[in-house]
């Protein structure tokens, strides 16, 4: 019988150590695939879920129509607090913004990096 995915969901760095704290809650002890992604997300992953969940509504609320779902959590993984790392970021996509969301996605994520 071969598995099927149901529907694909992009997801945050903080949202996948939120998911590996349950299952270490309830299994005790994670398998040794998810310790090691615990201890790469441990040091990078600083924002809380809160935190995480405000940055997302405030990109959200920038309303630039070609940002999509999938970018804004890549954005927040990465965390580019200026304009031409938000564009390095965005690179691997096919998505062309303005120069003027480029600098309202940096603002707004620098926002937060300052609040850590």
């Amino acid at each position: 019988m071969k598995n099927k995915i149901i529907n694909e969901t992009p997801i945050n760095l903080t949202a996948v150590k939120e998911e590996l704290k349950k299952i270490q809650k309830r299994d005790k002890e994670l398998n040794f695939r998810a310790q090691k992604t615990m201890d790469y997300l441990n040091p990078i992953a600083k924002l809380s879920a809160k935190q995480t969940a405000e940055l997302k509504s405030a990109l959200e609320k920038l309303n630039i129509s070609r940002l999509k779902e999938l970018h804004i959590q890549k954005l927040i993984g990465i965390m580019p607090s200026s304009e031409d790392d938000v564009s390095v970021v965005l690179q691997g996509y096919t998505l062309n913004l303005k120069k003027d969301d480029i600098k309202k996605i940096a603002e707004t994520i620098k926002s937060f990096v300052s609040k850590k």
